[in-house]
């Protein structure tokens, strides 16, 4: 299922991967990953990488979505040698353009006193590691948090389209995608990051995140 808002078309191949195509015909992916693409379609015309994870900077499925005129724009600590390809790199809280797309990198990481830490007490995702997104294309902003903790910084942001991890372990979980996405006030919300059976303890309800999202709210939650 597809899910549409002002002109753009945004899929989800699975995953965190995000696909965007818009009124012209440009595409976007954000974050393909090869366990979740389907063959090799060549069609992007801009992919962004978000941080060096293998489910969302994968230089295989970025070469199978990529023709040779596609821009790649990498969070600068990703090692991107590998692609064959203009690559541009993003440094952390900074604005910039990238083939038309206003681009502004924001903090994602968790909480080194928060609940997303491995078995040693370390955070899987440390301050500094990851990038989170917020894009501007054909003037709708979307945001795009990565792999976060619900950050109290990120509550400032205004986006008319926000794509929330909510499967817990590694990232914010359902309740605390809801409070954030709620504070935000987006009219479009579109969960990702969940329920993905190549990934153990990504678990989530999204029906439930839905209901909580629209509760009372004029933001709509599409299951895409």
């Amino acid at each position: 299922m597809d899910a549409e808002y002002q002109g753009l078309t945004f899929s989800r191949p699975g995953h965190a991967t995000v696909r965007i195509e818009t009124d012209d015909g440009t595409v976007i992916y954000i974050d393909p990953w090869s366990e979740v693409i389907d063959g090799a379609p060549g069609d992007a015309d801009v992919v962004f990488s978000t941080h060096d994870d293998r489910d969302h900077y994968d230089s295989d499925a970025i070469e199978a979505v990529s023709s040779p005129e596609t821009t790649v724009a990498v969070f600068e600590d990703i090692d991107a040698s590998a692609l064959d390809v203009e690559v541009v790199s993003l440094a952390p809280e900074s604005e910039t353009t990238v083939a038309g797309i206003g681009v502004r990198t924001v903090p994602a990481y968790n909480r080194a006193d928060g609940p997303h830490l491995r078995p040693n007490g370390d955070p899987f995702h440390p301050k500094g590691t990851v990038i989170g997104l917020v894009l501007t294309i054909d003037g709708t902003t979307l945001y795009y948090p990565s792999d976060t903790d619900a950050l109290v910084e990120l509550e400032a942001i205004e986006a008319d389209v926000v794509l929330p991890p909510i499967g817990g372990m590694a990232t914010m979980d359902q309740h605390e995608a809801a409070t954030l996405v709620r504070q935000i006030g987006p009219a479009l919300a579109l969960p990702l990051h969940y329920n993905t059976p190549q990934i153990d303890g990504l678990d989530a309800d999204p029906e439930e995140f839905k209901k909580v999202v629209e509760a009372d709210s004029d933001i709509e939650v599409v299951l895409f």
